[in-house]
């Protein structure tokens, strides 16, 4: 069994040294808009064809239009997408509590889309904070356990928000939570004109790892950015 998928581009592909590992979660998080639901279809376009992929889509962002600019084979790829759209925490809850069992020999990969809509919601709404996060942490933890004994990876994107005392600083909706159940961490940032990925958490990588591009019709292509 290869250790690695390809994230569907030679940029990120080389970042991650071959690709997302595939006994892990990896969660990519960044604010709107820094490309994290196009690494993921990016991901899926150039997905094994004899595997198929679950795809939880929590605020819509799944664009069949963006899928057909990445890939000519769309029809075949959207062909190989089990979709699950929960509208509400507790449909995201009971979801995760049968995943184990749709799990099949056939599913190759997991994206959670994201990881942060359904529970920001639950948390604003809800007084008993600790047990929506207890939950949020089951949940990851069933996504961990399918990675881990099944060899199938997991990828979640998350939101970003800023510290109310430090407005510079980002942080990642779930905390904690997300830090400890990922095992792979990449940021993505919106700078001027460019876009950057930085590789803030790895088993085997040096943290700090970046790179700068932009999205194009394709993908993603690298830019060349001076830091002086």
């Amino acid at each position: 069994m290869d250790e690695k998928i390809s994230t569907g581009s030679p940029l990120f592909d080389e970042l991650l040294d071959g690709g997302y590992e595939k006994d892990v979660i990896t969660t990519i998080y960044g604010p709107a808009g820094s490309g994290k639901t196009n690494m993921c279809l990016m991901t899926i376009a150039s997905f094994p064809k004899n595997k198929k992929v679950i795809y939880i889509d929590t605020e819509g962002s799944f664009s069949l239009s963006r899928l057909k600019q990445i890939t000519n084979n769309y029809k075949s790829v959207m062909s190989r997408i089990i979709f699950f759209k929960p509208t509400n925490f507790d449909e995201q809850k009971k979801f995760f509590s049968k995943l184990k069992e749709i799990i099949k020999e056939d599913i190759g990969l997991i994206i959670l889309d994201t990881v942060a809509m359904l529970y920001r919601l639950e948390i604003g709404r809800s007084k008993d904070v600790y047990n929506v996060n207890k939950e949020l942490g089951i949940q990851l933890s069933y996504l961990s356990e399918i990675a881990r004994k099944k060899g199938t990876p997991v990828i979640i994107t998350n939101q970003v928000y800023a510290s109310f005392d430090n407005k510079d600083k980002v942080n990642m909706v779930g905390g904690d939570i997300l830090k400890y159940s990922s095992k792979c961490l990449i940021e993505l940032q919106n700078l001027d004109n460019v876009k950057r990925a930085i590789l803030r958490k790895h088993r085997s990588l040096p943290d700090g790892k970046q790179v700068f591009f932009r999205i194009v019709d394709s993908g993603v292509e690298e830019k060349e950015v001076s830091l002086l």
